[in-house]
């Protein structure tokens, strides 16, 4: 074995272990992809950031509103779909489509949306 040899096997090695964590992060497999669920409720919070953007929803119910964290894609897919970080703010009324979280805590990621006079909120923002 030469030391090119060496030295090519310590790079792939790096590379691998670099692109691991990458992976890791873009699993999708916490979300229940074959159902969505409808929440109705009023923007807590946007958060514009990366790698993802995020959307406090309050949602009532019998016992009271309950969050839900609703992740989206990041901000630069979002800004091309036509979203910008004012385009939901605290205390606006809407509808979301998610696929949910698979072991049923209040979470989903984002499919649709509209406002509370039924226009819609962007497009299907892409996945991961």
């Amino acid at each position: 074995m030469t030391c090119a040899d060496v030295l090519r096997g310590s790079v792939l090695s790096a590379m691998l272990l670099i692109a691991l964590p990458a992976a890791a992060h873009h699993s999708s497999a916490m979300y229940d992809h074959n159902k969505t669920v409808v929440l109705h409720g009023v923007v807590k919070e946007f958060q514009w950031t990366n790698p993802h953007c995020w959307v406090q929803l309050l949602v009532s119910g019998p016992d009271g509103a309950k969050e839900w964290s609703i992740q989206m894609g990041p901000p630069s897919y979002l800004y091309r779909d036509g979203w910008r970080r004012t385009t939901l703010e605290p205390g606006d009324a809407i509808a979301v489509n998610v696929y949910p979280m698979v072991d049923g805590s209040r979470g989903g990621f984002w499919v649709s949306g509209a406002r509370a006079d039924g226009r819609p909120i962007g497009s299907n923002v892409r996945s991961q």
